[in-house]
C-alpha cells in the first residue's frame, strides 16, 4: 500500500517570553484550529490537590475580568466557531476552530481566559458540584471505571495513577488560592506550546499571538519533574452490581518517543486494535464469548502501558481470560506472519493519514507531540518509520511486553473472580 501525503511544512517561532508557537499554513482551507497546550495534568498533582488541573480547565470558562461565561459562549457562537478544552495525565489543551477571518477573535478570547481568570468563589463552589456529577458519571460507566482502576493500581504510588477528575474528597479541599498557586507554577510560557493549523497570513499570525500572549510573564524554568514511574503487578476484584463483568488487563508499554513505538502500534492492530484483530476474531467472532473486546497502548512522556479490555457474562469470565492468555501465548511462541505485518502496517498508515485530514487533527498532533516530547515528526518521516517495521521488531516488542514486563488485572462485576486467573497470563 503506497500512501502519498501532502508536504507538511511545520514552522516554529519562539516569542521573547519563551512561548513556543508551532504552525502549519494550509491555504486551500477556510478554517483555522488554534490550540494552547499547557504542560499540566494529573501526574503533576498530589493527593491533596488531585483533580486541580481538570478543575482549572473548567474554571477558566467561568469568566474573566472583562467577560462573563455567557460572554465567552456568545462571542464564539456569534462567529460560528467552536471552543473547548480537555485535560490528560501529561497536559491540558484549550482550543478553538473558527473561520480564518475570525482567528484574532479566538486568540483574544483564549488569551483572556488563560491570563485573566477571575475564579469567583461562588463559581468555584457551583463548578465543584458540576465536576462531582462528572465523577459520578464515570462511576456509572463500568468500561471507563475498570480502565481507570487499572491505571490507579498499576501506577500505584505514582501520581500517574491519579484520576484526572480527582476524587470527591480532594475536590472538596481545593481553594481559590490553590488554583492561583497552581497556575503560577504551570501556566507559564516556558511550559506552554501554541499550535495553529489552517489558513492564515504567517506574519499576521505571529503579530496577533505576540499581541495577546506576549505580556505573559516567563519564569525561566518549567515545573515538570523528571521522576519516572514504574508499573506494579496487581490483581484487584471490585464488586459492583452490574450485569456483565468487565476486565482490564495491563502490561508495560512504551514512552511516546521510544523508537519501538510504531512497532507497538502495529502489534496492537494485530492483537485487538480492530475487527480483524486476533482477539476480536477468536473470542468474539469464532467463540461468541463477548460483545466488546479490544486493546490499546497508552504512552506518556517517559513511560507507557498496554491494555486489553473485555466485557463478558460472569459465567464466562474465566474462559474469556483463558482465551486471551492462549492468544497471547501463541504470539509469544510463534510470532506473526508476513501477511499480518503487511496488513497492520497498511492499517496503521491509513489511520495515521486520516487523523491528519483536518485542521483540528493536525493541530492536536503537532501540539501534543511538541508539549510532551519537545519534537514534531514530519508525516513523511512517520510513514517511513511505519514502512521500516520488521517481523523482528514485532518479536522484540512481544517479548518486551509479555515475557519481560509485569502485568496487572482489574475485574469489575457482581461475581468474585479468583486471582488464580493471572496464571493464564504467564508466558
Amino acid at each position: 500500500m503506497s500512501v502519498k501525503v501532502v508536504e507538511v511544512l511545520y514552522k516554529e517561532y519562539i516569542l521573547k517570553n519563551n512561548l513556543t508557537v508551532i504552525y502549519e499554513k494550509l491555504d486551500h482551507l477556510k478554517s483555522v484550529s488554534f490550540g494552547v497546550w499547557i504542560g499540566a495534568g494529573a501526574r503533576y498533582e498530589n493527593r491533596s490537590n488531585n483533580g486541580i488541573s481538570h478543575f482549572i480547565e473548567h474554571m477558566v470558562f467561568k469568566g474573566t475580568k472583562t467577560r462573563t461565561a455567557k460572554d465567552i459562549a456568545c462571542e464564539i457562537d456569534r462567529i460560528g466557531g467552536e471552543i473547548n478544552a480537555f485535560t490528560g495525565k501529561d497536559c491540558t489543551c484549550y482550543y478553538t476552530k473558527t473561520l480564518n477571518s475570525d482567528l484574532e477573535i479566538a486568540v483574544d478570547i483564549l488569551s483572556d481566559m488563560l491570563l485573566n481568570p477571575v475564579f469567583n468563589p461562588l463559581h468555584i463552589e457551583t463548578e465543584k458540584k458540576v465536576v462531582l456529577e462528572e465523577i459520578s458519571m464515570y462511576e456509572d460507566d463500568p468500561e471507563e471505571l475498570v480502565n481507570d482502576l487499572l491505571s490507579e493500581e498499576m501506577w500505584n504510588g505514582s501520581s500517574l495513577g491519579y484520576p484526572i477528575l480527582g476524587t470527591a474528597e480532594s475536590l472538596e479541599t481545593i481553594t481559590r488560592e490553590d488554583l492561583l498557586d497552581y497556575m503560577s507554577q504551570f501556566y507559564v510560557p516556558d511550559n506552554c506550546v501554541i499550535s495553529v493549523v489552517g489558513n492564515f497570513e504567517e506574519e499576521r499570525l505571529i503579530e496577533v499571538i505576540d499581541q495577546y500572549f506576549g505580556a505573559w510573564k516567563s519564569l525561566g524554568y518549567c515545573s515538570i519533574s523528571n521522576e519516572r514511574p514504574s508499573l506494579t503487578s496487581r490483581f484487584l476484584f471490585r464488586k459492583k452490581d452490574i450485569e456483565q463483568t468487565h476486565l482490564s488487563i495491563g502490561f508495560r508499554g512504551l514512552p511516546m518517543e521510544d523508537r519501538r513505538m510504531y512497532a507497538l502500534m502495529a502489534l496492537n492492530n494485530l492483537i485487538g486494535g480492530g475487527m480483524s484483530s486476533r482477539l476480536f476474531q477468536s473470542i468474539r467472532e469464532e467463540l461468541g464469548l463477548v460483545y466488546s473486546i479490544y486493546s490499546f497502548p497508552t504512552s506518556f512522556r517517559d513511560c507507557g502501558m498496554f491494555t486489553i479490555y473485555a466485557a463478558a457474562n460472569p459465567e464466562k469470565v474465566n474462559t474469556v481470560i483463558e482465551c486471551i492468555g492462549t492468544e497471547l501465548k501463541n504470539l509469544v511462541l510463534y510470532g506473526i506472519t508476513p501477511s499480518e505485518l503487511l496488513r497492520s502496517k497498511n492499517q496503521l498508515k491509513g489511520n495515521y493519514c486520516l487523523s491528519l485530514d483536518s485542521t483540528s487533527g493536525l493541530m492536536t498532533a503537532i501540539g501534543k507531540s511538541k508539549i510532551i516530547t519537545g519534537k514534531v515528526h514530519d508525516p513523511e518521516e512517520v510513514l517511513k518509520r511505519i514502512d521500516s517495521i520488521t517481523i523482528d521488531d514485532i518479536s522484540d516488542i512481544i517479548n518486551w511486553i509479555f515475557k519481560e514486563g509485569g502485568k496487572g488485572m482489574i475485574v469489575l462485576g457482581d461475581r468474585p473472580v479468583s486471582p488464580d486467573v493471572m496464571n493464564y497470563l504467564t508466558f
